[in-house]
Order: C-alpha cells, then sequence, then structure tokens
C-alpha cells in the first residue's frame, strides 16, 4: 500500500495515457470502420449500389488484416507506418494509432452486420418512394440499425480498453504498462491490482453508458 501511494502521480498519469488513448483509437477506428462497414454494405451482391470490384477489394483488406493478433499487429505497424504519418512509431500517439487501425477492421465487420440486419422490407419501401441510395443508407439504414450499432461501438470501446494494456510494447503508457513494469516486475501486487481495478471500472461505466443510450435509441 506504501508502494501505491509513492506512485499516485504515475498511476493518474497512466490512467489519463489510457483514456487518451482509447478515445483517440476510438475516434480513429470509429471514423475508418464506419467507412469499411458501410463500403461492404453498399456493394455487397443484392446491396443498395452493388459493386463486385469494391466488394472483393474492400473484403479482401479486412479478411487480411482483422486475424492478425494485435500483439502483433501493434509491433509491425507502429515503426513503418506509424512513423511515416504521424511521425513517431513509439508512445501514447502510435499506440493510439495502431489501436484505431486495428480496431476500424473489426468495426468495418460490426457496422456491415447491423446494416445487413435492417429489413429488406424497409428498403424496399423507401426505394419505392423514390429515395436514392445514398438517402436510404442515411435516412433509412444507418437509423434502424443505430441502436444495434452503440451496443457494437460499446463492445468496441471495451475491446479498446483492453488492446492500450499491450500499448506498453511501443512505450505507449497507459494502466497496462503501469501494472507490468511497477506491479508486475516489481512483485507488488497491490499496485498491479489497483491498476486492474481501474481498467475494470472504466469498462464498466462505458458498458453501462452504452447500455443505456442504446435502450434510449431502440425506445424512440
Amino acid at each position: 500500500m506504501d508502494r501505491l501511494i509513492e506512485l499516485q502521480p504515475e498511476f493518474w498519469q497512466a490512467a489519463l495515457e489510457t483514456l487518451y488513448m482509447t478515445s483517440v483509437a476510438l475516434v480513429m477506428g470509429g471514423i475508418l470502420g464506419m467507412a469499411w462497414g458501410v463500403m461492404l454494405y453498399v456493394s455487397r451482391p443484392g446491396g443498395i449500389m452493388p459493386n463486385r470490384a469494391v466488394s472483393g477489394i474492400v473484403n479482401t483488406i479486412i479478411n487480411f488484416f482483422r486475424p492478425i493478433p494485435f500483439v502483433i499487429f501493434i509491433a509491425a505497424i507502429s515503426q513503418p507506418l506509424a512513423r511515416l504519418i504521424i511521425g513517431t512509431g513509439i508512445g501514447t500517439n502510435a499506440g493510439a494509432f495502431a489501436i484505431g487501425l486495428a480496431a476500424s477492421f473489426a468495426i468495418g465487420r460490426i457496422v456491415e452486420q447491423h446494416l445487413v440486419s435492417v429489413p429488406k422490407g424497409v428498403i424496399e419501401a423507401a426505394r419505392s418512394m423514390g429515395a436514392g441510395p445514398w438517402r436510404i443508407l442515411f435516412t433509412v439504414a444507418i437509423p434502424e440499425a443505430l441502436g444495434p450499432l452503440i451496443l457494437g461501438y460499446t463492445f468496441v470501446v471495451v475491446a479498446l480498453i483492453d488492446m492500450t494494456a499491450m500499448a506498453g510494447l511501443i512505450g505507449g503508457g497507459g494502466l497496462g504498462a503501469f501494472a507490468q513494469i511497477y506491479g508486475f516486475r516489481q512483485f507488488e501486487p497491490v499496485v498491479m491490482w489497483a491498476a486492474i481495478f481501474l481498467i475494470v471500472a472504466f469498462v464498466h461505466l462505458v458498458q453501462l453508458l452504452g447500455n443505456r443510450l442504446a435502450r434510449r435509441v431502440m425506445r424512440r
């Protein structure tokens, strides 16, 4: 306990790093993943804008990168791509970039699945009233799938918090790195469990807020 008190500045700094990486990764991965998902949905056979070439290319990209274990992905992507785009291959920014990019492929599949679940009758009704593909997408498909999408994004945020624990491999910091460096490696179980409990608290808070928001949207 005394050691944990001594490490209070480092502990709260690590908590802020976890929140920062999660937030940046969510924005990046959320936007890019939404783009992947929309492209998959509209271009699929029977979609509102079927295009075999686009569907094949996007599916190939996602199917290639999505199965790569994150611990390998973050090490492989941080140096060449992160350094090229954001100017550094280490630190919280590089960690957030790698997490967001990795998450975008999973988010793309989540978005596609929830958009596909929108009843075809609703889409056909909008089409029969003269709505074009983009209008159907933004005024029918996405609003109809919004509640499940919020739950899907909530699941992703929880996964992002878990992924930040591995960002320490590239000097990303965060509570995962704090638990390893000051807890596990220095044989300080109290320090390690303090970090674990705070991570669990973050996860429960995100899940609670996501569930409440999804319920409000689905009641409309």
